[in-house]
């Protein structure tokens, strides 16, 4: 279970050059699309083992096996069969194809010969074959430019992309994993430029965010920088290490992952839907060109620029902040009320931090997304509320366990 969580993370996030994760590397693996194919993945996991273990609703398939189905079998199968069906979207090399069939193979290999794992085998080719065409035709092939998603006239308060590549155009108009509409939670908007609001959250990140703050300290320079490696990475290591701790079993493991995954893949395309809506500027266009906002509580600065490059997206609402909640509150979900500790590991910084509550991990990134000139707080704030909404209706609506 844990080995083909692992295989899914390397196939969609694999390490860009130098093995870095950062947004400098994102290429078609940032991580708005890449959470929804983990959500994908992971769904079918949690297909396959529930059909061994029983319990819960299925998200695409329940089936009836044989007693004594080979559990790993299902499991490898309906990971690597799902990750070759969401090709080319998944954008595999003909390399990276090749390691993947080579990695199944061998982990096939290494269980000995028998109906239980011929059973296996055929578990997780069905559930494979389900969730597939569960997501047939749900947007991911699709290749919108930024024209088609109706961007308003440039001016004050609107982002642009400077004539460079934007990212998560598909994003919109894919199709939910658990969600009604990529709408559902769709948040209030910016707050207007004129605002007193508006005017606070600018000084701050004016302050604090800028490549040579004098405001913002050593550790809160490594705070931001931390959350710069993938965070899908940091999230996936970090769940897996999670629930070798708290000794879950298959099944409780499947599904702890496909409910943080789901929600978070619903959790980006909410968030990109909202984005891509309101179009809001990011810190660094908003801080040099203050003077046309509006606001007499601003003040242009044509030198600022933000700690790392921006993200090539809109500002509003923030997706770190969308995804990062959305997991958390998941987990915090499948754990209950009970405080739950948590590891987390940055290859941007070579550090490790345990964090006492998942609440904690919250803050630490919506902080950090203010510290690295990404954000404005209030961004931070309603992706956050968003991606919190995201993930209770996904613990309502889906893997339940059965009456």
């Amino acid at each position: 279970m844990i080995d083909w969580s692992h295989e899914a993370r390397r196939a969609i996030v694999p390490p860009g050059p130098n093995g870095v994760f950062g947004a400098e590397n994102y290429g078609n693996k940032f991580p708005g699309e890449a959470a929804v194919y983990m959500g994908i993945v992971h769904a079918a996991i949690y297909d396959a083992a529930l059909a061994i273990e029983g319990g819960y609703q299925p998200y695409a398939i329940a089936l009836d096996v044989p007693r004594g189905t080979s559990p790993a079998a299902a499991v490898a199968t309906a990971a690597h069969h799902t990750l070759i069906g969401l090709q080319p979207a998944l954008g595999l090399t003909a390399a990276q194809l090749a390691v993947l069939d080579g990695r199944y193979a061998s982990y096939l290999a290494a269980i000995p010969d028998s109906h239980d794992k011929a059973a296996g085998i055929a578990v997780g080719e069905r559930v494979a074959q389900a969730v597939l065409a569960l997501r047939a035709g749900d947007g991911r092939e699709r290749n919108p430019q930024l024209g088609d998603l109706n961007p308003p006239p440039p001016g004050p308060g609107v982002w642009s992309s400077g004539g460079g590549a934007a990212l998560g155009l598909r994003l919109p108009g894919m199709k939910p994993l658990a969600l009604d509409r990529a709408s559902q939670f769709r948040p209030d908007g910016p707050t207007p430029l004129t605002s007193r609001a508006y005017a606070i959250d600018f000084d701050e990140s004016a302050a604090f965010g800028r490549a040579d703050s004098v405001a913002r300290h050593d550790d809160q320079t490594a705070q931001a920088l931390f959350w710069t490696d993938h965070d899908l990475r940091q999230w996936n290591d970090g769940m897996l290490a999670l629930a070798a701790d708290a000794r879950l079993g298959l099944l409780d493991t499947a599904r702890m992952l496909a409910l943080a995954h789901v929600s978070g893949g619903d959790a980006m395309i909410a968030c990109f839907d909202a984005k891509y809506s309101y179009w809001f500027w990011r810190p660094f266009q908003a801080i040099p060109h203050a003077a046309e906002d509006g606001n007499e509580a601003t003040t242009a600065d044509a030198t600022w620029q933000p700690l790392r490059p921006t993200p090539p997206f809109p500002e509003y609402p923030s997706a770190h902040a969308c995804h990062t909640t959305a997991v958390a509150e998941a987990l915090q979900a499948f754990f209950g009320p009970h405080r739950v500790a948590f590891t987390l590991d940055s290859r941007a910084t070579g550090t490790t931090h345990r964090f006492r509550s998942l609440h904690e991990v919250i803050r630490d990134v919506n902080d950090a997304r203010v510290l690295a000139g990404f954000h404005f707080r209030h961004s931070d704030e309603d992706g956050s509320a968003l991606g919190r909404q995201v993930a209770h209706y996904v613990a309502r609506h889906r893997f339940r366990r059965l009456e």
